[in-house]
């Protein structure tokens, strides 16, 4: 008989838009995380952690890949072949059992990108020319709920501000069913190697419609203000008549808090589910728990993501090892980490070697408190952020950023050791203009030679609008049986 095969498994948990600040631990004044915050308080919670390309689709290409935007070809929701080897491709390879239980947000769909099987749905919608694809829309269906895009009977929509509960019993919930998923993985796995389940929630991605307990409990409370600075505002006060999908928004207070409790009830349920899951596994799991970017929630008066400011690119990162590896944890880091260092990390932790493709490294030295080389700054893009005529470019050590939008050529730079909310722009401050240079100068050596003309001249060009969602060489190859509706459009 064989020995038995002591590595660790592996639980990853994704979940999608959910901010860096909408966790108990993380000091939110209203919002309850309980199995999250366990995590972190018995694990590491890395303080300073970013999406380098904060929307859907090149944040997931980036988490299964180690590779950043510009290396695996695209910087927007973008349809297109991922051609670098993957987290999951790599762990089967080594011998595990890997399994997704949720979204993937990969093209084409029904790929398995190296995991060796899926129960995919990429959101509760089904918008796939009539045909159900998607393994949560058969779901409902095989439990007698008849009709089109059931999903969304309730009749939110999946970018907007509107929310309210869910329309079915919990039991029915893409959250709930998500978790089961994982359940049922768990339940039939082969029981002779480790495991790699990657556990990819659609919550709190709009529509914003938990279940009725979640939705009532915060509807209930006082919930937090949006934060708005000055340089930001472009209503003076609550709008009529804005489009459900708007990208800027000033809402009344009765819509604000509605949009709030069916993000924080999402959440809450979320983490409920979530530790279903937590009950389930073996003692040797280790659990990795992040989001692919945030939300800006009415802050400064945008909703949804893509920009650099922290309520859409900050993220939570946390990293909880079991005992038998003997790491001391309960601690804070607060060195910048990104998506692209969940891929090494796991490799590292499952003792194999990152490919060459792998554009940065394990943070397991810093899980264990080594003294180990790091990054200073972390850099973050993204082609195109509706109602500014730009895309976005940051830089941020986690504790200054540094903003340009090269469609307009505005910067901006915050301090936020002392401004964690962005409220002040300290662009055209006189003290702080020895720092911009040099964050400016290192974003011009990032961006040199890059095919859209950041750089010209020596100097951050201006673009007068958006740059392609891709790189060269990453142009969509159409394919009939792959021809979606992206909700993130």
């Amino acid at each position: 008989m064989p020995p038995p095969d002591e590595r660790p498994n592996i639980l990853l948990i994704v979940t999608d838009q959910q901010r860096a600040d909408a966790l108990g631990v993380a000091g939110h004044p209203v919002l309850d995380t309980p199995f999250i915050d366990e995590l972190a308080t018995t694990g590491t919670r890395f303080t300073s952690a970013y999406s380098a390309c904060p929307v859907c689709v090149p944040a997931r290409r980036t988490l299964l890949t180690g590779a950043t935007p510009a290396h695996h070809g695209v910087v927007m929701n973008y349809d297109t072949r991922l051609d670098l080897p993957t987290l999951p491709g790599e762990l089967t390879r080594a011998g595990y059992h890997t399994h997704l239980a949720g979204k993937l947000h990969l093209y084409p769909i029904r790929k398995l990108h190296g995991f060796m099987s899926a129960d995919w749905a990429e959101s509760p919608d089904q918008r796939h020319l009539g045909r159900f694809r998607n393994d949560y829309q058969r779901f409902l269906i095989e439990h007698g709920h008849f009709g089109p895009n059931l999903g969304y009977a309730h009749g939110m929509t999946s970018l907007g501000w509107v929310a309210r509960p869910f329309h079915m019993d919990d039991r029915f919930h893409y959250t709930n069913w998500t978790a089961e998923m994982a359940l049922r993985f768990l339940e039939r796995r082969d029981p002779t190697v480790p495991f790699f389940l990657k556990l990819s929630i659609f919550a709190p991605h709009q529509p914003c419609t938990p279940p009725q307990y979640y939705w009532d409990k915060y509807m209930q409370m006082d919930l937090p203000e949006p934060r708005v600075g000055d340089w930001s505002r472009v209503y003076d006060g609550p709008q009529a008549g804005l489009s459900v999908n708007a990208w800027r928004v000033a809402l009344k207070p009765d819509s604000q808090k509605r949009m709030m409790a069916g993000y924080y009830g999402s959440i809450e349920h979320l983490d409920h589910q979530i530790g279903r899951v937590l009950k389930c596994i073996p003692k040797n799991t280790v659990v990795v728990f992040v989001s692919d970017h945030g939300e800006m929630l009415g802050d400064h008066q945008w909703i949804r993501k893509r920009s650099g400011y922290e309520g859409s690119a900050k993220i939570p990162f946390i990293v909880n090892l079991p005992a038998s590896m003997k790491v001391r944890q309960g601690t804070t880091v607060d060195k910048p980490v990104e998506l692209m260092d969940v891929m090494p990390t796991l490799l590292d932790i499952a003792g194999l070697d990152c490919p060459e493709t792998v554009d940065w490294q394990s943070v397991l030295p810093l899980v264990r408190g080594e003294d180990t080389p790091w990054r200073d700054l972390l850099h973050g893009e993204c082609a195109f952020v509706p109602s500014s005529n730009s895309g976005t470019q940051y830089l941020t050590d986690g504790k200054h950023k540094y903003i340009t939008w090269p469609g307009t050529g505005q910067e901006q730079f915050f301090d936020l050791e002392n401004d964690p909310h962005e409220m002040r722009d300290l662009i055209d401050d006189p003290d702080w203009q020895d720092a911009i240079a040099g964050y400016r100068a290192r974003l011009i050596a990032e961006l040199e030679g890059r095919p859209e003309g950041f750089v010209k001249d020596g100097k951050l060009a201006v673009l007068g609008g958006p740059t392609p969602f891709h790189l060269p060489g990453y142009e969509r190859l159409e394919h009939p049986e792959n021809n979606l509706v992206d909700i993130d459009r």
